[in-house]
């Protein structure tokens, strides 16, 4: 196992950038949900805080994961490899979790944004916001799923 004050802060930020990251689109899924139930709900003025427009930075975090990775693994002196049966199972991981924040979660999350900025309690848009809220939910939970594999495989390293 690779020692060292070097490796063990890349360690840190390699995992931090993951709590964040995978953190902050669980809990865009958390909030999506809070927002389904509408601007006359407890806690709605949070809610819209929450979908203020803008970009979603501390999701963009998961983009350091697989970066830190390779990082470490250099800073490994060859005790794991880029071939390495978990880092590949991590990189695969990390894919599936980028292309669903991608193509579900961001995207709903813009539209969400919208619809609780400027159009929120509107008799048309409790369609489109229920629509989007549910895809975020459950594109969170299956980010909830994927980040805890990837646990299970950086920890266990089969």
């Amino acid at each position: 196992m690779p020692t060292g004050a070097g490796y063990s802060i890349l360690l840190v930020l390699h995992v931090a950038a993951a709590v964040v990251g995978f953190g902050a689109l669980l809990l865009t899924g958390v909030q999506a949900a809070r927002a389904a139930r509408g601007p006359s709900a407890p806690g709605a003025e949070g809610v819209r805080r929450y979908f203020r427009p803008g970009i979603n930075w501390a999701g963009r975090l998961l983009y350091a994961v697989p970066v830190l990775g390779f990082v470490l693994v250099a800073d490994s002196d060859r005790a794991f490899t880029a071939g390495d049966g978990f880092v590949v199972a991590g990189l695969v991981l990390w894919l599936v979790a980028a292309g669903i924040a991608e193509a579900v979660v961001w995207p709903a999350e813009r539209r969400i944004q919208v619809l609780v900025t400027e159009r929120w309690g509107d008799p048309d848009t409790g369609v489109l916001l229920a629509r989007d809220c549910r895809r975020v939910v459950v594109a969170a939970t299956a980010l909830g799923v994927v980040f805890l594999a990837a646990v299970v495989v950086m920890v266990g390293k089969p």
